[in-house]
């Protein structure tokens, strides 16, 4: 049965082809809209409609047996109620004179609060699943930009530490040849101050000539007398 059959089929009850397509455009339009927002649609003895979260999974092609990446999506899922497993099944017999489906209890289509307490209800939740995404979606942020302050960190230390490094080894580098400059000068001025010392030791030698010549002539002098 499609929906012109099913239209055809209520046509009869509902007063008319045109208001039975029109109920059955409601009906399904109330029950998509329903399920998109995250509510769960459930009609006594018939079924329930719901929305359900599928997690990213690898599947299998079936045609080249090759492993696939399955996306993260949401389906639509209906379940049938108890009532109308056990008319499919056959352990109860469909009813003659009445409606396949047991009929809503007294009072729950006049105002329609429970329909609107439940669709609050699944915006809170709606509501309360989205501030979870974002507060783990804000932590994982706040954890990454961490990991690359501490990263950029240990890279600018590094680079300070490297070029501190080789200042030093340069200025050691430098200082180096200026001590051995100040050391060969230090030993060349030892070595001015020495020489001269040498030198008026040697010149003082003739001195004794000059006493011996003074004893001679002292002699000489003595002879003659």
């Amino acid at each position: 049965m499609n929906k012109a059959q099913l239209v055809e089929a209520i046509a009869d009850k509902v007063g008319g082809r045109q208001q039975a397509a029109d109920a059955v455009d409601a009906v399904l339009d109330a029950i998509v809209r329903a399920v998109v927002a995250g509510d769960r649609v459930s009609v006594t003895g018939f079924g329930s409609f719901e929305k359900v979260d599928r997690p990213a999974r690898y599947a299998r092609n079936p045609q080249t047996g090759e492993r696939v990446r399955v996306k993260k999506t949401s389906v639509p899922r209906f379940r049938a109620g108890q009532g109308f497993k056990d008319l499919v099944s056959g352990s109860k017999k469909l009813p003659k004179n009445d409606v396949a489906v047991k009929k809503a209890p007294k009072g729950s289509l006049s105002g329609g609060s429970s329909t609107r307490t439940t669709a609050k209800a699944a915006a809170k939740k709606a509501t309360a699943k989205k501030a979870v995404a974002k507060k783990a979606a804000t932590a994982k942020k706040t954890v990454a930009t961490a990991k690359k302050t501490t990263a950029t960190a240990k890279k600018t230390t590094a680079k300070k530490t490297s070029a501190a490094a080789k200042k030093t080894t340069a200025a050691a580098k430098k200082a180096t040849p200026a001590a051995a400059k100040k050391t060969t000068a230090t030993k060349k001025a030892v070595a001015a101050k020495t020489a001269p010392a040498k030198k008026t030791t040697a010149k003082k030698a003739p001195a004794k000539k000059t006493t011996a010549r003074k004893t001679t002539a002292k002699k000489a002098t003595a002879r003659k007398k």
